[in-house]
């Protein structure tokens, strides 16, 4: 998913141009800033790949908050937008990605969208699974629906035993946390998982063996795997949630947060 930072005062600006820039990048993860400082707090907390940032404004101008991104973030996109084109010298010897001048329109976006100086991959495409916050599944950016609403948080677990293939018996337990025999109920449950992923050619993320299931990391576009992994921008999508809707995530999520105050 790209990550995209939008930075302007004028909040009529501002939510205009956030609506332009979503409509050229689709299911982006959007933050939108009315103040330099606010914007620097989000670069400190994570990553993005393009910053559209407003030139005039007060305290902190784009140029002066655009060269602290990229002290930060070296590789971040930075676009500038003004309505005053004499500032595009300064713009370009930060040896920015693009200058827009206002109002922001399509297509002006796209054709700097087009020309990156970073360019950035959309892994949007395929299978991915965002653990941190609530629990979702997408293919190629859009959510992913099963026929029950337990299959979903079926796939969750297997998501949080990471690479381990799970048994009925373990299952049961945890989704029902009951002595009641779930076994007919969970194989409807397996078998929605798999015939859904295979709707859309994604049925190879998910390992069925006698009695068990289990996920294949690498099948998976995963925050939660990322962040294992030591990807920085895995790291940088925790923000203190893993999997909010189910209750026993908390197991994982405590070791998430022990990792967290350790500095590990």
């Amino acid at each position: 998913m790209i990550r995209v930072l939008v930075v302007d005062d004028e909040q009529v600006i501002r939510d205009g141009a956030a609506k332009v820039i979503a409509d050229c990048i689709p299911n982006s993860d959007m933050v939108v800033c009315g103040t330099p400082s606010e914007a620097l707090e989000e670069v400190e907390k994570r990553h993005f790949d393009i910053a559209f940032l407003d030139i005039e404004m007060p305290g902190m101008n784009g140029v002066e908050l655009a060269k602290k991104i990229k002290k930060i973030a070296p590789d971040t996109n930075i676009i500038f937008s003004t309505a005053y084109p004499q500032y595009a010298g300064d713009a370009f010897s930060l040896h920015a990605s693009g200058y827009i001048t206002k109002p922001l329109n399509r297509e002006k976006v796209m054709t700097e969208i087009d020309d990156l100086r970073h360019p950035v991959e959309n892994d949007d495409r395929g299978l991915r699974v965002q653990a941190f916050g609530n629990f979702e599944v997408f293919f190629d950016g859009k959510p992913l629906h099963f026929k029950y609403a337990k299959t979903k948080e079926l796939l969750a677990y297997l998501i949080d035993r990471n690479c381990a293939v799970v048994d009925i018996g373990e299952i049961r337990a945890i989704l029902w946390d009951d002595d009641e025999d779930r076994t007919s109920y969970i194989k409807q449950l397996r078998k929605d998982l798999v015939d859904t992923l295979k709707g859309v050619g994604a049925e190879d993320a998910i390992v069925i063996m006698r009695g068990g299931i289990g996920v294949i990391p690498a099948k998976v576009k995963c925050d939660f795997f990322d962040y294992l992994a030591g990807d920085a921008k895995g790291i940088n999508s925790y923000h203190g949630e893993y999997m909010q809707q189910y209750s026993w995530s908390e197991v994982t999520h405590g070791s998430l947060e022990s990792r967290e105050s350790n500095g590990q």
